[in-house]
């Protein structure tokens, strides 16, 4: 987006976390779009921030509002994180079950059909076929 907006244009945001990943990387994406005189809004938080406009409320606002956001992002990666870690402590988190029955695959292979007539009978794609394979 940033390549294609033009001076006059305007961005719609939903949500401020909805445009960066933490307030750094907010603010230089704010002062990008105002560089090339863009202005950005944002709908949820009702701020608009252009080039013409020095609202110093307004930007404070915006970096309130930006650190609560980084914070709260982080609070749930570490929640994730921890609870990854004692599913795996349980053994519960295993990953995503296998899709493939390998041996039948080798099955099929062993009979003498191809690649391409194990995929389309088994209804899996023909890398999926090599991969089972050759692992």
């Amino acid at each position: 987006m940033l390549d294609w907006v033009r001076g006059g244009d305007s961005v719609l945001v939903h949500s401020i976390d909805r445009l960066a990943r933490d307030l750094r990387d907010l603010q230089t994406i704010i002062q990008t779009l105002n560089d090339k005189d863009v202005s950005i809004t944002f709908r949820s938080e009702n701020l608009t921030f252009s080039a013409s406009s020095d609202d110093a409320f307004a930007k404070l606002q915006l970096q309130m509002m930006g650190a609560f956001a980084e914070f709260e992002r982080n609070i749930i990666r570490k929640r994730q994180a921890e609870g990854i870690a004692k599913a795996k402590a349980r053994e519960a988190y295993n990953g995503r079950p296998k899709a493939v029955d390998d041996a039948k695959v080798k099955e099929l292979k062993a009979t003498g059909m191809g690649a391409t007539a194990i995929d389309k009978q088994l209804g899996i794609c023909r890398a999926t076929v090599y991969k089972s394979l050759n692992g």
